[in-house]
């Protein structure tokens, strides 16, 4: 049996009145999925228990059969792990954006304009924090660079107590309610406040200035955790597993997991990336041996956040062509096969930041073709099922058939 997870990130969303009040699900053609949900098994998951941040942290540990509740111990750990910085038990790592802040004078006063600069390049923003590392490593603190605007802080040996917020959640908010407390955040606060001062005069910014880009006017802490004990994903299932994804957290993820992470290239975590090279490689990987595959597709959750109505609806859609529709055939081949598609949470364009609410799911099963009920996949006709997941990680064991 060969099992394949297509993981759509934040693809789930309120209506929209620019879609004629349908959701993004609703509103995208979508042939493909709709055939899966209209012959295997259609419901809602819960993915993120309470109590724990609404984050894809906590929620693709979830689909993956981990509970967030005994695995979950922050972001940035998972991403550091993918970028292979080696961490002690004692060591605390950060997830340090790149984001461009308004330009008033005192830092507290300013606004939060992009969380990812414009989706900097990832040349652009290595040279950024080589910067910042030059200017605050010391015994303890470190720097090192990730993709595009998503990088890295370690603090060894560092205290573990913060209230940090997620840049994404505060697009176009004054940042002074949202910035680090307490002792050991006016640390963080004070690395924040310098950086704004040396970054906006660097010449990677004045040639983004210059070319009607936004600027990496600051960075921004968060995420922070300690590294995760999660057990082997082989020893929990019995199966051989690949993870693929642009995104340095899923990546980390799988890794802690026991598995193995592809890289693709052209895959950028955003509507540009390279949608059939994802489906290939994932098709590659069960053609070498893995009987399970985890891609994930960071897309629909970045128009989200920025608040790209259109382009949502054409992730969706080209999740939907070139992924699923080049999996369905790829898998065509084997005697049985299982595909389960949904989304780690919700990320409303109207919010521009996820949210907590139960996800539709998709299993479908090409030796037991069954009549759903449902004519197509989104969040009104999953909820219609009744079929209802209450705790998240047990997804995982229904979809393995353990």
């Amino acid at each position: 049996m060969k099992y394949v997870v297509v993981l759509g990130d934040g693809m789930a969303d309120y209506p929209v009145p620019q879609l004629e009040n349908k959701t993004p699900l609703q509103y995208a053609k979508k042939s493909n999925i709709d055939y899966l949900a209209q012959h295997g098994e259609v419901g809602m998951v819960k993915t993120i228990p309470d109590g724990i941040p609404p984050g894809s942290d906590a929620a693709n540990l979830s689909v993956l059969g981990y509970s967030p509740l005994k695995y979950y111990t922050g972001r940035s750990p998972l991403e550091a792990v993918s970028m292979g910085i080696e961490l002690s038990a004692q060591d605390v790592s950060f997830r340090c954006n790149l984001v461009n802040l308004s330009d008033e004078e005192n830092y507290e006063d300013k606004t939060m304009i992009d969380y990812s600069s414009d989706e900097i390049s990832t040349e652009e923003s290595r040279q950024l924090i080589e910067e910042v590392n030059r200017r605050f490593k010391n015994s303890s603190i470190q720097f090192y660079p990730g993709i595009s605007y998503r990088h890295c802080m370690v603090w060894r040996n560092g205290p573990e107590k913060y209230k940090l917020t997620p840049p994404h959640d505060i697009s176009e908010r004054k940042i002074k309610d949202y910035l680090p407390l307490g002792e050991t955040g006016r640390i963080l606060l004070n690395m924040m406040i310098k950086s704004s001062s040396f970054l906006k005069d660097h010449p990677v910014n004045k040639s983004r200035i210059a070319r009607g880009l936004r600027p990496a006017n600051s960075i921004w802490l968060w995420g922070e955790g300690k590294k995760p004990a999660i057990s082997s994903f082989f020893d929990k299932y019995s199966v051989k597993g690949s993870v693929i994804s642009a995104v340095d957290l899923i990546k980390g993820i799988g890794i802690c997991a026991g598995m193995k992470s592809i890289d693709v290239e052209g895959a950028t975590g955003n509507v540009n990336t390279n949608f059939l090279g994802k489906a290939q490689a994932a098709l590659k990987e069960l053609e070498s041996g893995s009987d399970f595959v985890y891609v994930h597709v960071e897309a629909p959750d970045e128009c989200g956040h920025r608040y790209e109505i259109e382009n949502k609806v054409k992730s969706i859609e080209l999740i939907d062509e070139k992924i699923v529709g080049t999996l369905l055939k790829g898998l065509d081949r084997y005697d049985d096969y299982r595909i389960m598609v949904l989304p780690d949470h919700p990320t409303p364009l109207s919010l521009r930041t996820h949210t907590r609410e139960p996800v539709p799911f998709i299993i479908y099963q090409k030796s037991k073709e069954k009549s759903s009920g449902v004519q197509g996949y989104d969040e009104a006709q999953a909820s219609g099922t009744g079929l209802f997941l209450d705790e998240g990680y047990k997804l995982m064991d229904r979809f393995i058939g353990k």
